[in-house]
């Protein structure tokens, strides 16, 4: 009897089979391919880590670089601003010794236009003498020199004061030029120390639309470097302009004081010269008045002794001539010319020879008494004249004694003199 019991199938799946050489070559190819896809897996991680480690030392590098000429750029940018901001110093303290010289020498003026004042009063008080006294002496060509120096000087002054203006102008342009300048390195020490302190970490970094764009108004490097360099060259000329400026007129200055110093001596010694010589001249007048006054007393006498002697010789004359007549009256032969009659007809033409040189020199003697009555009167005019001169004289040279330039003042000693004249008060010690 035939068993039923099934046996195993023995049916293959319907796919393609292969030998033992291709599977073993494909399991060396997924080998191959598995070695190849490892390899290069590594060598991409190696690679990846190399970028990565490359990447991030350049990027740490680039940082720390630029770091680096940040605080550079604010190093040179806080050194400039010192030297500007020193340089603004400089001029700022300029304009203020600039503008103290140009008052002084503004004082200057005001003191030249008093010595003005001064030259018109005293040429008024010179105007009130009277003639002869009016005459151009050595102190009127002086007054007139006096005055012809002030004009130069004051136009010198004036010129001077004009300069100091303009130069305080230009200092002021130079400064303003100075603070724009170190404002605009303060705003960009500002933006460069918030750069500094700014990483990676912080949270006001963002992403910006276009950082690298040219913005229109970028300049170069050496042409900010130049424009510094010529800001500070600018100010150091106009330090080095107006210190030689106020040079000049501080020698302007000394050199009008001292001109019109000697203007001044010589005009005063020119005012007592005309005082001693005024002076001696109404003395020679009263002198001569004294004289006068004491001749024509004398001569007063003397008229009046004329006077009576006149009238003496013409009673003798009368006694005389009454005699002569007398004796006409003598009877006859009495009539003789005898001695007596001789004697007395001598008599009367002598003693009125006598009277008619007495008649002569009493004459004589009224008119040099009339011609002394009046050079007496015109002495006492030219006396009033010279009192009124004297006095004129007198006048101006007291006013003429308010004729001052500037600061100066009496010394108490020559070693004073010789500081203030060299200008070292500060670096006198002061006991």
């Amino acid at each position: 009897m035939m068993s039923t019991q099934l046996s195993l199938s023995s049916q293959q799946k319907p796919l393609p089979h292969l030998s033992k050489a291709d599977w073993q070559a494909g399991v060396w190819a997924l080998r191959q391919c598995g070695q190849t896809a490892r390899a290069d897996g590594f060598a991409f991680r190696n690679e990846a880590r190399t970028l990565r480690n490359e990447t991030r030392v350049r990027t740490k590098w680039d940082n720390y670089h630029n770091e680096c000429r940040l605080a550079d750029r604010v190093t040179e940018v806080g050194r400039w601003q010192e030297i500007l901001r020193r340089c603004l110093r400089q001029v700022e303290a300029e304009q203020r010794d600039l503008a103290a010289e140009k008052e002084v020498c503004e004082q200057e003026l005001e003191n030249i236009a008093t010595c003005f004042l001064v030259e018109a009063e005293c040429a008024a008080i010179i105007d009130r003498r009277v003639a002869p006294d009016l005459v151009d002496a050595e102190r009127e060509q002086e007054l007139k020199d006096e005055t012809a120096a002030l004009e130069a000087h004051k136009a010198m002054l004036t010129e001077r004061c004009h300069a100091a203006f303009e130069q305080h102008n230009r200092l002021e342009e130079a400064a303003c030029a100075l603070r724009q300048a170190t404002r605009d390195q303060d705003d960009t020490l500002e933006i460069d120390h918030d750069n500094l302190a700014r990483d990676r970490h912080c949270a006001s970094i963002t992403f910006k639309p276009d950082p690298c764009e040219t913005v229109n108004n970028i300049v170069p490097y050496e042409s900010w470097l130049e424009h510094c360099r010529c800001t500070k060259l600018r100010g150091d000329n106009e330090l080095a302009s107006s210190a030689k400026l106020r040079e000049a007129m501080q020698v302007a200055r000394a050199r009008a004081r001292n001109d019109l110093t000697a203007h001044k001596d010589a005009t005063e010694f020119a005012m007592r010269k005309c005082v001693y010589e005024t002076q001696r001249a109404k003395n020679e007048l009263e002198w001569q008045k004294a004289n006068l006054k004491e001749a024509m007393a004398r001569l007063h006498k003397e008229i009046e002794d004329l006077t009576r002697a006149l009238r003496d010789k013409t009673e003798c004359l009368m006694l005389a001539e009454s005699r002569l007549d007398n004796r006409k009256y003598r009877p006859g032969l009495e009539q003789a010319r005898d001695e007596p009659m001789v004697g007395l007809c001598d008599e009367v033409l002598q003693v009125r020879r006598t009277m008619q040189e007495l008649l002569e020199k009493l004459n004589h003697a009224k008119a040099t008494y009339n011609g002394m009555e009046d050079l007496l009167v015109a002495t006492d005019r030219d006396l009033s004249g010279k009192i009124l001169a004297l006095t004129a004289a007198i006048h101006c040279l007291d006013t003429h004694k308010r004729f001052a330039m500037g600061d100066a003042v009496p010394f108490s000693t020559e070693t004073a003199r010789n500081v203030a004249l060299t200008r070292v008060e500060n670096e006198v010690p002061r006991h």
